[in-house]
């Protein structure tokens, strides 16, 4: 069951989706509903979220994603008018109802291997569709993995790696760098006073110890693609 307050907003913000594809902003939700503060409507968006009505998209602004409506919004057979025109995904309540799917095209590199800089890999003509919720903010590529070097952090011979554009990463983070300007690898980065390890994760492969100026860090992994 939903509160009087949660119903109205996930009216509303259904609304909006329908009129513009946007989700309306905490003050036109606040004001819509007629609260003082935004931090009621932070309350009602999380109530619906864990109740499985709405999504938040992280990192970005003004993204709501509805899942589900209030039996009350589908008339008497379980079928809305826009069934008509094909829209299934919206007839029936408790089915998922994807307001708003935002993909996002990224560049596919070719499989990262010693002595091509990433750079050199790219071709224009192949791209790979991203679901934008599974990105962080800024610019980011995708590459598939040669090799098992790190197989114990999931990551197998392969796989296509989402990664965020950076020249910079936190210690620990697994990058793609390139050494040398010469050899690009895919490794989690640690520093170690005044030296960069690479390490692999897995115990068939060495770490690999470089001063700070013989390495740049090209990206950040942020996901993992995996075909069956």
């Amino acid at each position: 069951m939903l509160t009087r307050k949660q119903h109205d907003l996930l009216i509303f913000v259904h609304k909006c989706l329908k009129a513009d594809g946007i989700s309306p902003s905490f003050d036109e939700m606040k004001d819509a509903l007629g609260l003082r503060s935004k931090s009621g409507i932070h309350r009602l968006i999380t109530a619906l979220e864990e109740r499985g009505f709405i999504r938040r998209l992280p990192h970005r602004a003004r993204a709501l994603t509805v899942l589900m409506l209030p039996d009350a919004m589908i008339p008497p057979g379980g079928f809305e008018p826009s069934v008509i025109s094909g829209g299934l995904e919206k007839a029936i309540t408790g089915q998922p109802v994807v307001e708003s799917v935002e993909n996002v095209s990224l560049p596919l590199y070719g499989r990262i291997a010693a002595g091509t800089p990433i750079e050199a890999l790219r071709d224009h003509s192949q791209t790979i569709d991203m679901p934008a919720s599974l990105l962080s903010n800024g610019e980011h590529y995708a590459l598939e993995v040669d090799g098992e070097s790190m197989i114990d952090a999931g990551i197998l011979d392969g796989d296509t790696a989402v990664i965020e554009r950076c020249d910079s990463a936190e210690n620990g983070a697994i990058v793609v760098a390139l050494v040398d300007d010469y050899e690009v690898t895919l490794k989690r980065l640690r520093r170690k006073g005044a030296s960069v390890a690479l390490e692999p994760a897995n115990a068939n492969f060495e770490t690999r110890i470089f001063p700070p100026d013989r390495v740049k860090v090209q990206g950040r992994l942020v996901s993992l693609l995996r075909r069956y």
